[in-house]
């Protein structure tokens, strides 16, 4: 990554800010808002914006006091290195000794993140082909309202996951940086026009919210935390984003100008979408859109945005695990090496979907258990192993012991939520069902 340091300004950092920030989560918001009740959802999720936000902070904090670039002799440090740096300074001798394992931990669950998202772009990619294409024959020009029909697919949903892997392994392949920036701006410009005629569906006729509870039961409230933490995905880039700015002294303006966009985004669709379309909402808002041509192109504009950015999320776990690889082998195996990991890579993401291809839950599980630790549990610890030595005031330590607890709380009953969700008996009435609609 030595090619992108120090050449973001500061609308170029916001943009990929809000790219990194802006995937498929931010379209489960709908449902999400769904699990949680029309008064509680909102709340919840700004609640779950701000403390997200607020780790951000620390963690850059933390990276400044314990990492500090002279005393490293290096421009970049990315997440795991921060926790590796930050355990080295810390009092405890016996974490100073095993700081690496530090760095081992949120590379692994960095990794696990990344693919998890990679996978449920495979089943979001999936289940939106399906409905294009077995709606294809009945799409008209006429945007009425979907109504449900529980009728069988033509095609099960893993042949699409299927057909979709070639094309994936082929993206994968490509390791220029400037060519992915290149399809970010795709990616951008895709997601950009798709999210323009969502909002302009869901604002009309916005059915009366009265009949729509205010508070969901505890259980589904656990997916929603879930949900919420898988949404805000960008937690893995704030380091590589600040050490590629021109003046990163600039970018906390950017980070909470940024993020504050996000917020407002997010609780407008996830409450705007579960206002439209009420017990009817899907796992994705796209799945709900009328079956016409002009929202079936949103599908298809927001597909390809998500088709180009599974790349993009892919190149942090590749990068990891590749090098390592490859140091193990003689050079003259190296490309070989190379393709072979990033083909097994992908056909993981794929597998994982083809055997859970519920995404609703999927996005809940990843988030309980990995975006939860890097997002809430993790940048709290690291302020108290930082700074402890420092006197730091009561409150403080208690703000970030809370923040853990309940970072940790979310992680495992969400997590248990979730798997028990899984374990159940597919029927017709699971969130994100794709079938023949009219």
């Amino acid at each position: 990554n030595a090619s992108l340091i120090r050449t973001s300004g500061i609308m170029q950092t916001l943009v990929h800010l809000l790219k990194c920030n802006i995937g498929t989560g931010l379209l489960g918001l709908p449902l999400a808002m769904k699990n949680a009740g029309l008064l509680v959802g909102p709340i919840s999720l700004l609640a779950i914006g701000i403390l997200t936000v607020h780790c951000m902070v620390i963690l850059l904090n933390c990276l400044h006091v314990a990492c500090p670039f002279p005393r490293l002799q290096k421009t970049f440090v990315n997440y795991g290195e921060a926790m590796m740096y930050s355990l080295e300074t810390c009092p405890n001798a016996w974490l100073r000794t095993h700081s690496v394992w530090g760095r081992y931990t949120v590379s692994f669950l960095l990794i696990t993140t990344q693919l998890g998202f990679c996978s449920v772009y495979f089943m979001f990619m999936a289940d939106n082909l399906q409905q294009m294409v077995e709606e294809a024959h009945v799409t008209s020009n006429n945007c009425q309202p979907r109504k449900i029909l529980a009728l069988t697919p033509i095609l099960d949903i893993r042949f699409y996951m299927l057909t979709i892997l070639p094309f994936v392994v082929l993206l994968v392949f490509i390791q220029n940086l400037r060519m992915l920036s290149i399809f970010s701006t795709l990616a951008n410009i895709t997601t950009l026009g798709s999210m323009a005629l969502i909002f302009e569906y869901i604002i009309k006729e916005i059915p009366d919210p009265s009949s729509l509870p205010l508070m969901a039961s505890w259980k589904t409230f656990l997916l929603f935390f879930g949900t919420a933490i898988f949404t805000f995905e960008g937690v893995g880039m704030v380091l590589p984003l600040k050490n590629q700015m021109k003046h990163p002294q600039h970018f906390s303006f950017v980070l909470y100008l940024g993020m504050s966009l996000v917020i407002i985004l997010y609780i407008c669709l996830g409450t705007l979408g579960y206002m439209k379309f009420g017990s009817s909402t899907q796992a994705s808002i796209t799945l709900n859109l009328p079956n016409c041509w002009l929202y079936q192109s949103v599908k298809l504009m927001y597909s390809i945005g998500i088709f180009f950015t599974y790349a993009l999320q892919f190149h942090v776990p590749a990068e990891i695990i590749i090098p390592f690889v490859i140091s193990q082998v003689s050079e003259s195996w190296t490309l070989l090496i190379d393709l072979s990991v990033r083909t097994a890579l992908v056909c993981l993401t794929c597998v994982s979907a083809i055997l859970i291809p519920r995404l609703d839950l999927v996005i809940s599980f990843v988030g309980s258990v990995s975006s939860s630790a890097l997002a809430l549990i993790i940048p709290p610890l690291l302020e108290l192993i930082t700074f402890y030595p420092e006197d730091m005031s009561c409150v403080t330590i208690a703000k970030d012991i809370m923040i853990s607890i309940l970072g940790l709380l979310g992680c495992v009953f969400g997590t248990y939520q979730a798997l028990y969700e899984l374990i159940q008996p597919i029927n017709h009435s699971i969130a994100n069902s794709t079938g023949v609609y009219a």
